[in-house]
């Protein structure tokens, strides 16, 4: 029996036992996944205090989620091999770490390799919280409890931004690390009390050529896409077109080599999932949705900040409610699932995502602030509208044995959609900026607007094609 042959309740765990684990991991991973976008309010602060441009200060945030990227291919192979319980206590100490590093930087270097460090450990964690709710939740609770993780993946990155603001406005950027350090440290200390959740192991050697690929696969894309605004500045130490190359033929090959490995169990990423439908189309909107998700974050405090001169506490008051209703719909959105499952719920938010990033592209010099708010709310809206939904359906409609690779190739993609949509959104801002040197201006937004709106629109036909039969 393998780690992926668990059955829903494993020997030795109590539903209420069960129900802990999952709420711990819930908990840990919230407070990791708000990391994710805690720097964007601070991009303008970083950049005078750091002395830095606005394309490097971004990869604060698109390189935590690029690092997370890179390792979470591996997650399939370390739940595999590891117990739950060494998996758990292993990412809360890369987090806490990498939390302890970045609160002591004294520049930016030292600052890129904390986030890095962080995103090691909150890379591992996504993985192993929807592999532990897909086999300790039945069937029939499976999208409440989903709905809960949305909380985490998706209002945990909303609400960063708030919290952001309101730490700059009174205290210095390394304080949002201090203030997350010590409830980092008592989340590690709980989860080696209660984090007694086994499981069986199985000792499968790991491809290192595979995550030399990956690693080059995924990087690659990310950093050509992110080079491409520095091109246009002529401070890009690369042409933006060679690392995307390579990039993408590295990901060629390391489909080809897991494809091989998979035969006789040795994949470092099995890709069978990716062999049925209904968890392509899923994943393919959750995707969509997470680069829409993920520029808004980015672009709307940049807009606000250098166009409307608002200060961060203020920006991050306005993406508040935003996040707070996302908060609020998903354990409902997620009960609905339950009863009426993805497909009436998933083609309106598909259709009112499109619809909200259409109005950004409306934004001028004197848009008022209450306007984007109410944008905001509508985005966050649609967003939780498909996110329980695909995320459940996807991760529903593969065998036991698949669960862990499964989890590992949706949070891979939600990860590597996030830091290509970051680094794609500022590109555009920065190279169709009207006024040379600022991080946003009306031409600038607008223009990284429109490719949002664009990707949004693309994800109305493909929600269409959500299967009509809830999965089992």
């Amino acid at each position: 029996m393998t780690a992926h042959d668990a059955p829903p309740a494993p020997a030795g765990t109590a539903p209420r036992s069960a129900s802990t684990v999952v709420w711990l991991l819930v908990g840990s991973a919230f407070v990791m996944i708000l990391n994710e976008t805690i720097m964007s309010v601070a991009l303008p602060v970083l950049v005078t205090d750091l002395q830095v441009t606005v394309g490097t200060a971004q990869w604060l945030t698109s390189g935590f989620l690029l690092a997370m990227s890179v390792v979470i291919p591996v997650t399939g192979y370390l739940l595999q091999r590891l117990t739950p319980r060494t998996v758990y206590l292993g990412s809360m100490t890369a987090f806490s770490l990498g939390t302890l590093i970045c609160a002591l930087s004294p520049g930016f270097a030292m600052l890129m390799t904390g986030r890095v460090v962080q995103a090691l450990g909150t890379a591992v964690m996504l993985p192993l919280l929807m592999t532990s709710v897909m086999r300790l939740v039945p069937a029939e609770r499976r999208g409440a409890t989903m709905g809960t993780i949305t909380v985490v993946i998706a209002v945990a990155p909303a609400i960063g931004p708030t919290i952001s603001g309101l730490v700059l406005s009174t205290l210095g950027w390394r304080w949002m690390f201090l203030i997350v350090l010590p409830i980092a440290l008592i989340a590690l200390a709980v989860g080696t009390v209660l984090m007694r959740l086994s499981g069986e192991t199985r000792a499968i050697p790991l491809d290192w050529v595979s995550v030399v690929l990956s690693a080059l696969g995924f990087g690659g894309l990310v950093f050509g896409l992110s080079s491409i605004g520095e091109a246009a500045r002529g401070e890009a130490l690369l042409p933006p077109w060679l690392p995307m190359v390579v990039g993408a033929v590295a990901l060629l090959v390391f489909v080809l080599r897991q494809l091989r490995l998979q035969r006789d169990g040795r994949a470092l990423l099995d890709l069978r999932p990716l062999t049925i439908r209904p968890f392509v189309v899923s994943v393919a909107l959750v995707v969509l949705g997470m680069m829409s998700l993920f520029g808004a974050l980015i672009l709307l405090p940049l807009y606000m900040q250098d166009v409307l001169k608002v200060s961060a506490f203020v920006t991050g008051l306005a993406v508040l409610p935003g996040g707070l209703v996302m908060g609020l719909l998903g354990p409902i959105v997620g009960r609905l699932y339950d009863r009426v499952g993805a497909r009436p719920l998933v083609i309106p938010g598909a259709v009112v995502l499109a619809l909200s990033l259409w109005g950004f592209t409306t934004i001028g010099a004197a848009t008022p602030i209450g306007l984007l708010v109410g944008l905001h709310v509508v985005l966050m809206t649609s967003l939780s509208l498909m996110f329980t939904p695909l995320m459940t359906d996807a991760l529903g409609r593969l065998p036991g044995e698949l669960d862990s690779h499964g989890s590992a190739i949706l949070a891979t993609l939600q990860q590597v959609a996030g830091a290509a949509g970051t680094a794609l959104f500022v590109t555009l801002m920065v190279v169709f900026a009207a006024t040379p040197g600022v991080a946003a201006d009306v031409p600038g937004a607008r223009a990284a607007f429109l490719c949002a709106a664009i990707i949004a629109t693309v994800a109305v036909p493909i929600s269409l094609m959500v299967s009509r039969k809830q999965a089992a």
